[in-house]
């Protein structure tokens, strides 16, 4: 969550909770009913007439009209906690009436006037009621609300502090705030008006509830308003503020912490002068408040003080930051914890930070909250992450507890958590080397069976093709992964495969034509026009009744089945014409047309039959287009017979495909009935083609060619 949407959220509540307070704290002279169940809408359009038609004409300084305002102010407020029935009130013409209220009548004769302060508080507090629905604060303001909302904020200095003076100065200042509240002409309007200094000096005033309110309505000016903030500071209110954050009144250091946190936000002059002025451990020492919502605060305030400098992040730690801030991502409330992440991946933005948070247990609840649901609470933690990576010391920290694992199996919810977490991932890869792959073998090799299998299964797509010999081979890391792919647990199994896949891949050479190994005998291709011809030909093949026109010469140079047929002792050497068994004509000719060009198009209908003949005529490199072809058509239902295939003919590289195949369809596959019988199967040719890998890795030239 953003600072404005944290912003809105709050204010909200803060407006919801406190109309709530003043509501329970009503103490009226009788009881009004807002709609009574035989009411009807004629009704209830006709009591509110009647209380705007007796504001309006009932200002005066005499008893019975002062007494007559009072009830119909009241009377209003009353109804306007209904929200369906505020806008009813302000189009019967409240507005205007009660504005007029919210400043004494003449005094008779300069005589006392009747229920002073007592009318423009219940003015002022049926106002704020209406103009917590934003269409109405224009309206408010526009019949001149604010001038004598603000003189109410100075009643008090005329010496009297009655419990009245206190109620109608509360009620001016939460008028103020609801009228501000999301309106930005209106926050202008409250500092031309000169309302800011009368409310900075409210934060010093002798009722708590007072302080509380004049806090609230502060922090409500400063939010997205530059010349308001400047002029808060200007009136000197860093210091009480800073002062009401030791409070052990909640209410009042969740005041004053929102009001710090607005006059900071996006504002980097006003947040040095902040923190010189002793914010600092004060904020800190909210992180430990029973309040939950001034922790909130306090954690999202520390997170904007670590954005100042480098040296400001390291003193939030030095002064104990850490702890209680690993202690909120723990919490059950969604957005304590989203804003302690925020805290602590700006404070790891600093290489020492990076240690320490690590080292005080915060990568676990970090990678905890990955699982969340929550957008905003998973990008936070995911960048704390991807601080806490940068710092080789935590690397081995973060394989060990499996944060490799998390980070890869996450689901995310939005495109930049995923940008974070592959740089993350990216991150801890270009560190495994030196004394970080040191650590992790050390691991491999001492730490019990779990955490082994964590560091094998994060090296396996993290470390460098150059230390696959060391970690796998050497370090018994295969072996591991081997033992999970045989596994009877689910997730071990998907894990090992993926791991195993990526191994395999990468050990795999680019083509299955580049795998074939060359031929001893330098190839002799009489080309196209001869497949098939009569001219020359010095030897005759029959398939299926029909004759194929050949030449030794070129027979010969193709393989060693055809040199040991015709220049061995077989009967076939001096044969004019011999007869060819169990092939079709169809596959003859394409495999005659390979041995005449060196390349043919093998179609996957054919490719099977092509390539058992090409097995029993040692064709290697037909077998190996073959086998490519073949591999094309695997798919989760025949695999299984692909491998039989693979083994009935000693085709490695159809063996390979299928093998990286099955690792990486495991999911597809584990639910069929053959699926762990054909994983033993190849559990041994998995050891021996990645043993052979490693021991003799594939080179890559800087034009791409094998080595």
């Amino acid at each position: 969550m953003d600072h404005e949407k944290r912003q809105t959220v709050s204010t909200r509540r803060s407006l919801k909770r406190k109309l709530e307070q003043e509501f329970d704290e009503q103490k009226p002279d009788r009881k009004f009913s807002i709609v009574d169940s035989d009411s009807t809408d004629q009704d209830l359009l006709q009591d509110i007439r009647a209380h705007v038609v007796t504001l309006n004409s009932a200002y005066s300084s005499d008893e019975a009209d002062r007494a007559a305002a009072k009830h119909a102010a009241h009377a209003l407020s009353q109804l306007a906690k209904n929200e369906e029935i505020v806008s009813l009130i302000v189009d019967n013409g409240a507005v205007p009436a009660l504005v007029r209220h919210l400043q004494a009548p003449p005094a008779l004769n300069d005589a006392h006037i009747p229920y002073e302060h007592e009318v423009e508080k219940g003015s002022a507090f049926a106002l704020g009621l209406l103009a917590v629905q934003p269409e109405h604060q224009q309206l408010i303001v526009d019949f001149g609300a604010l001038s004598h909302l603000v003189a109410l904020l100075n009643r008090h200095k005329g010496g009297n502090n009655s419990r009245a003076v206190y109620g109608v100065t509360r009620r001016a200042v939460d008028a103020i705030t609801n009228l501000a509240h999301e309106n930005a002409n209106i926050k202008t309007r409250v500092r031309l008006e000169g309302g800011i200094p009368p409310l900075v000096e409210l934060l010093e005033f002798v009722d708590v509830k007072v302080q509380r309110a004049a806090a609230g309505a502060l922090r409500t000016l400063a939010f997205k308003n530059d010349e308001n903030k400047r002029q808060i500071v200007d009136c000197n209110a860093l210091p009480t503020l800073i002062l009401m954050l030791q409070s052990e009144d909640a209410a009042i250091h969740y005041e004053a912490v929102g009001v710090i946190g607005n006059l900071v936000h996006s504002s980097p002059n006003i947040k040095k002068e902040v923190l010189l002025a002793g914010a600092l451990q004060p904020v800190i020492g909210l992180l430990s408040s029973s309040c939950s919502e001034s922790q909130r605060e306090a954690a999202l305030l520390l997170g904007q003080f670590a954005t100042a400098d480098s040296d400001c992040k390291v003193h939030i730690v030095q002064r104990g930051a850490v702890q209680p801030l690993i202690e909120m991502l723990q919490s059950p409330d969604s957005q304590l914890k989203e804003m302690a992440a925020f805290a602590l991946g700006r404070l790891a933005q600093d290489t020492h930070n990076q240690a320490g948070i690590a080292h005080s247990g915060g990568v676990v609840p970090l990678l905890k909250l990955l699982d969340s649901k929550n957008g905003s609470l998973q990008h936070n933690a995911a960048f704390a992450l991807y601080g806490l990576a940068d710092n080789e010391d935590n690397v081995a920290d973060l394989i060990r507890v499996g944060g490799v694992q998390k980070l890869q199996d996450g689901e995310f919810l939005v495109q930049p958590t995923k940008d974070c977490v592959a740089k993350t991932l990216k991150r801890l890869e270009e560190k495994i080397h030196g004394r970080i792959l040191n650590h992790l073998l050390y691991l491999m090799r001492v730490a019990d069976k779990t955490v082994q299998r964590r560091v094998a299964l994060a090296l396996a797509h993290l470390c460098s093709p150059d230390d696959c010999k060391t970690v796998f081979i050497d370090n018994n890391g295969l072996e591991l992964l081997l033992g999970l792919l045989e596994s009877t647990t689910v997730k071990q199994q998907e894990d090992s495969s993926a791991a195993l896949y990526k191994l395999a891949a990468e050990a795999s050479s680019p083509s299955p034509m580049d795998a074939a190994p060359p031929s001893p005998t330098p190839q002799v291709y009489l080309g196209e026009q001869y497949v098939n011809n009569q001219t020359l030909s010095d030897v005759t093949f029959l398939v299926e009744g029909k004759r194929f026109y050949a030449h030794r010469i070129c027979l010969l140079a193709s393989s060693d089945a055809f040199r040991a047929m015709f220049d061995g002792g077989y009967r076939e050497k001096d044969a004019k014409d011999v007869e060819i068994p169990n092939i079709r004509w169809d596959v003859f000719e394409l495999m005659m047309r390979f041995i005449y060009t060196g390349s043919v198009h093998v179609d996957t209908e054919i490719a099977q039959d092509l390539l058992r003949a090409a097995d029993q005529y040692l064709l290697e490199g037909l077998k190996r287009l073959c086998e490519f072809a073949i591999a094309q058509d695997i798919t989760v239902e025949n695999v299984p017979l692909m491998y039989e295939l693979s083994e009935a003919y000693n085709a490695m590289t159809l063996r390979q495909s299928c093998i990286l195949f099955i690792l990486d369809q495991f999911v597809k596959l584990r639910s069929k009935p053959w699926c762990f019988h054909l994983i033993k199967r190849i559990v041994p040719e998995i050891r021996n083609y990645l043993t052979k890998a490693f021991a003799n890795p594939i080179k890559v030239d800087s034009q791409g060619s094998c080595r």
